[in-house]
This record gives C-alpha cells, structure tokens and sequence, in this order.
C-alpha cells in the first residue's frame, strides 16, 4: 500500500509572471512532495490530473518544459518523472450527477479525491489561499426526489500541504497511516467478515450482507460505508448513558419523514440478530455515493447500534 497525494489542480489555474517565479513555484512544490515521508516500506502515490503535463506555469512555459529545462535542477525533474511514469495515476472525474464539489465556487476534483479517499492534497503555492495546512471543500449534495431537502451543502476538511511546514503540521496523520492501513478494508467481502473486529459496537441486520459483500475495491462508496460505520462506532465508545444525540454524529443523521414512513414501513422494516423486526428510520447519506443511505437503530442502546440497511435510496 502506498501513501496517495493529490494534486490540487486549481493551483494551477494561475500562471506565474515569468518563467523564473514559475520555476521557484516547482521547486516548492517538490521540496514540499518530497518531505512527505511515508511509513517505511511504502512508497508515495502522486495523482493529479490527466492534463497535468500541458498547465501553463507561465505565459508560453507549460509543466513539459520545465521537465525537459536544462535551468531547473535535474533531480527535481527526475523525482517529478519518477512520480508520475511509475504512478499513472490520473484524477477520476467526478462520477456522480447529483454530487458538486467546489472550492471557492470553482469545481474542485483534486480535493474532492483526497476528501472521499482520506489522502493528501498538495498546492503549487501560486496565491495566499494555499499557503494553508487544511481546506474547507463544499460538497453539494443535489437528490431531485427528495421533497424536504433536496439540497445538502456541507463543509468537508482536506489534508493540504503547500510547503514543508504544512507537511510538518500533519506529521501524525503520516505516521498513522499503518494503523489506519491495518483498520482499512480490501473490499465489501472484506468489511462483512472483519465487522465483528472493526465495529464491536455496532450489530449487523443479516439484510445487509450481501448490501455490503457486493462493494468492489476502489469504488468510493466502500470508503464511504467504512467512514460511516467509524462515525457510529466511535459514537458509541462515549455513549455510555443517557438519550441518543444525533447532534454528536459527524455526519448529518435525520429520520425518514412521517409521508416516507407510512408509504414505505415494509421496506423499513429488517429482522434483527435477535430476532425482532425493527423499523429503521435513522439514517446517514453518503456523500460522494449518490443516493445512498445507511439505515441504522439506536433501540438496544447505549453504546449499541443496530445497522439494517446500506444502499441505495429505498423507494
């Protein structure tokens, strides 16, 4: 497993005045790559953008020239060609019609990735706003079926570096991400059978089996099942008495509408390990996955919650 950065590819929207700040903006941009130290053993994973190489850093001096400038030092274009001809790993368009991610009111699939895969953005540092260690991406969530809010906006944070400085400040989110790479999970058949390990607190509805076993590795929505379930399962570990607060959840969890309910209680209602059918109204949305939804209780609490659904939007 590799430690994936991502480029920010909005930084590259402005140009440098003159060739010679463009080749300063390089250089940190690489000085700040190369301290990002993995785990040993692992090795650095560079995304970016399919057109990367054709940017424009100056007027008439593009990303392919600075590879190939006798001026720029010659490791620092060798680490960079090293980076992207052993990774080829361009950035995905956003998949998802009724998912907008932007920054600032530009639409932003750079920082998007790293927020949906937990990794870290990189700027080139050619404005203010990205000599920063953290961004707030707004991810709009636009679900035309829903009547009561079919329009979701939320604040998501992304790991950012632009200098060495910020790679400092994240010096621990570094050095965990063994532990997080041992948490993680190759694909849904994975999640089903480490549940037990993974999530002591939460209890899973038989009904969500096959939900979870059919996720594939590398889709988004794997990613954005394990972070849910962690949202409820660390929830959990201080929910010790009293009421349950939904408030407390990072994600935003809400109850299905009365009109929902009473049109859809069957397909609400699961078997659950004990045996009782339960009707689950509590649930999250995945951001970043469509119109799904994860479908949880909260009746056997504290410090238990029950899972009975993940997938899509139940009509």
């Amino acid at each position: 497993m590799d430690l994936e950065i991502v480029l920010n590819e909005l930084s590259l929207h402005t140009c440098a005045s003159d060739i010679t700040t463009a080749r300063q903006l390089m250089t940190e941009l690489i000085n700040t790559i190369f301290s990002i130290k993995p785990p040993s053993g692992m090795k650095r994973k560079l995304r970016t953008k399919s057109d990367f190489n054709y940017s424009e850093l100056a007027p008439d001096y593009r990303v392919v020239q600075w590879r190939n400038d006798p001026d720029v030092d010659l490791e620092a274009r060798r680490f960079l060609k090293t980076l992207q001809d052993k990774n080829d790993l361009p950035l995905p368009d956003i998949p998802d019609p009724g998912i907008e991610a932007s920054y600032q009111g530009q639409q932003a699939i750079g920082l998007y990735y790293a927020f949906v895969f937990n990794s870290l953005a990189v700027s080139l540092k050619s404005e203010p706003l990205w000599d920063c260690s953290s961004l707030k991406l707004q991810v709009t969530t636009v679900d035309e079926e829903e009547q009561e809010e079919p329009l979701i906006i939320r604040y998501e944070n992304v790991l950012h570096a632009s200098c060495s400085n910020h790679v400092q400040q994240h010096h621990d989110w570094i050095d965990g991400f063994q532990e997080r790479i041992r948490q993680g999970v190759s694909d849904g058949l994975d999640l089903w059978n480490r549940r037990g390990e993974l999530f002591p607190s939460l209890l899973f509805c038989e009904s969500v089996s096959k939900q979870i076993q059919s996720l594939y590795t590398g889709t988004p929505m794997l990613r954005q099942v394990v972070n849910k379930l962690f949202e409820l399962e660390n929830y959990c570990k201080t929910w010790t008495d009293g009421a349950f607060d939904l408030d407390l959840i990072p994600s935003k969890a809400t109850p299905e509408s009365d009109s929902r309910l009473q049109k859809l209680k069957p397909k609400l209602t699961f078997k659950c390990p004990d045996d009782v059918h339960r009707i689950f109204s509590l649930h999250l949305r995945m951001t970043g996955a469509g119109a799904w939804r994860l479908h949880f209780s909260e009746e056997l609490g504290p410090a238990k919650i029950l899972i009975g659904y993940i997938g899509p939007k139940i009509q």
